[in-house]
């Protein structure tokens, strides 16, 4: 199990990994599970470690986001993370899953319908930090609104800036002229020894949200253009030749993407108190759009505000930790070619401070969770996966008598 938790390898590699330690170390494991065992004791511990989740007594933070991965249905995830034990860039062992929703139909109704029974049995969060999604904001709005007692709302930063760079530059014609440049440098370099100079890709959704990458590819071709001309030949000097007109752009392009970079990193690492701010705002005033400088100064104010009122040393303002939550989770999904969203969302809880399970915890939430509970849970939170629906429609072939 540990091997799937720590090691973020997937449940068919557990039984091939135990074979080689078997057959190659001094260990004598004579036995070893199949993949299928593994998948059930990690469900269980997941939904063991939901199960267990009590009110606490000191202020803690909420995250939230939902994903999407093949089909209709979403899931939805709540994470805890106590304000007293904080410090520094969030990790996953930071935080506590405290609730799990799997839907098909997302709006901000279901989502206050389903952060409502999480917090009754986790207590009451002081603020909670999202994303700018439109669902997600009505969902939170809604359950403030239901609550006698303040609940601070928490704008992710990354979220933030990126959709401050979109407004900025999504309808700038020098930023489509210099992305239509690089995509067709991008398919020049691609097969040629010069390959290694190909600009980044970019996302088609959230492309914003790694927009520097292309910023500082930019930045360094101009700098160091007349070198490559130099030294790769006339081939790639005619590669290059249409730089020229993009550089004035580039350079504002690289310095705003430094900057917000750097902003972002600051906020992420230490959280927001008065020292960061200041550094900040610094950073801020140093940036060449006013749109985007008024729109991160109004964040700032905010969210200063907030610390302030909870009374915080630091305020963490980022949900990246969910994001990479969600990317652990994916990465051993994804050898299942039907990775809908199914049970196998319980293995969520179990990846969070996953660092801190041992031996005796995890054997006493697998002795309080019978496989019989995770029987029922499936079959209240799952109303169908995509493998039923396809073995309904094409069932498995049965053996004739007399075939094996």
């Amino acid at each position: 199990m540990l091997l799937v938790l720590q090691a973020v390898v997937s449940y068919r590699s557990v039984p091939a990994i135990l074979r080689l330690f078997h057959c190659h170390t001094s260990l004598s494991l004579t036995w070893q599970p199949h993949f299928t065992s593994v998948i059930n004791w990690v469900l269980r511990l997941g939904l063991g470690l939901l199960n267990q989740v009590k009110p606490l007594d000191v202020p803690w933070l909420a995250i939230i986001d939902h994903s999407i991965d093949i089909g209709t249905k979403k899931v939805l995830v709540v994470l805890r993370v106590r304000l007293d034990r904080w410090s520094g860039a969030l990790q996953r062992r930071d935080c506590e899953c405290i609730g799990l929703q799997v839907s098909e139909t997302v709006n901000g109704a279901s989502i206050c319908d389903a952060l409502t029974p999480i917090f009754k049995q986790a207590g009451c969060p002081v603020g909670i930090i999202k994303d700018g999604d439109a669902t997600l904001n009505k969902g939170v709005r809604l359950y403030q609104q239901q609550q006698t007692v303040p609940v601070e709302n928490i704008e992710d930063i990354s979220h933030v800036v990126a959709n401050a760079l979109k407004k900025q530059y999504q309808a700038s014609e020098p930023y489509q002229a210099f992305v239509s440049w690089s995509s067709r440098v991008a398919k020049k370099l691609r097969q040629t020894t010069d390959a290694f100079l190909i600009p980044p890709k970019l996302r088609k959704k959230g492309r914003f949200m790694s927009i520097g990458h292309l910023a500082n590819w930019g930045r360094k071709v101009s700098e160091s253009l007349d070198q490559l001309r130099v030294e790769a030949g006339t081939r790639l000097a005619g590669i290059l030749s249409g730089v020229e007109p993009h550089l004035p752009f580039i350079q504002t392009f690289a310095e705003t993407a430094h900057g917000v970079s750097g902003l972002m990193q600051l906020l992420k690492n230490q959280g927001l108190n008065t020292e960061t701010a200041t550094g900040c705002q610094q950073i801020i005033d140093k940036l060449p759009n006013l749109a985007l400088k008024t729109t991160l100064n109004s964040w700032l104010d905010k969210h200063q505000g907030i610390q302030r009122r909870l009374g915080v040393d630091a305020l963490p303002v980022s949900s990246d930790v969910i994001e990479s939550l969600f990317g652990s989770f994916k990465y051993i999904m994804n050898r299942n070619p039907q990775a809908d969203m199914n049970r196998s969302v319980l293995l969520i809880p179990a990846l969070c401070g996953s660092a801190h399970l041992n031996e005796a915890r995890i054997t006493t939430l697998l002795a309080s969770t019978p496989h019989a509970l995770l029987q029922a849970w499936e079959q209240e939170n799952i109303p169908y996966t995509l493998r039923k629906k396809r073995q309904a429609i094409w069932p498995p072939k049965q053996p004739k008598a007399g075939e094996n």
